[in-house]
This record gives C-alpha cells, sequence and structure tokens, in this order.
C-alpha cells in the first residue's frame, strides 16, 4: 500500500524538439501563464520552465549551456 503524503509518479514521457519550442512560443505570447499551459497540455510546470529556461540560453538571450553544448558534454 501507498503512503499517504506520496504523489503517484507518473512515467518519464519525452517529447520533440518541435513540441517544446510550440510550448515555449505559447509562454512567450504572454497570452496564459506558464501554470495554465503546463496544465493544459498536462505537463508539469517545473519542466515548461526548464524548456523556456533552455530556448533562452540557446537564442543567446541568457548565460548557460546550451543544447548542443549539453550533448557533447553527454557524449
Amino acid at each position: 500500500m501507498e503512503s499517504m503524503g506520496k504523489k503517484k509518479r507518473r512515467p518519464r514521457r519525452s517529447f520533440t524538439p518541435e513540441f517544446k519550442t510550440e510550448i515555449v512560443e505559447l509562454c512567450r505570447r504572454g497570452d496564459r501563464s506558464v501554470g495554465q499551459i503546463a496544465k493544459d497540455f498536462d505537463l508539469t510546470e517545473t519542466a515548461v520552465r526548464l524548456w523556456v529556461s533552455q530556448a533562452e540560453v540557446d537564442a543567446g538571450e541568457k548565460d548557460g549551456l546550451t543544447s548542443s553544448e549539453r550533448e557533447e558534454l553527454a557524449a
């Protein structure tokens, strides 16, 4: 039996770069909050915020490792 406070972990899903880009664009448009977009697409708010943050790094708007640099490090 599961303990009361534990949320059931959802299986890890993977998303295409195109899907992530679409979600980031929706966030940037500003029609809805990140939380609302996450809810609408059954995503976690944390994941959406990470995608937006990574998109800003990739676009050179924010310091950090770009997606391609991350892939290179992982290799």
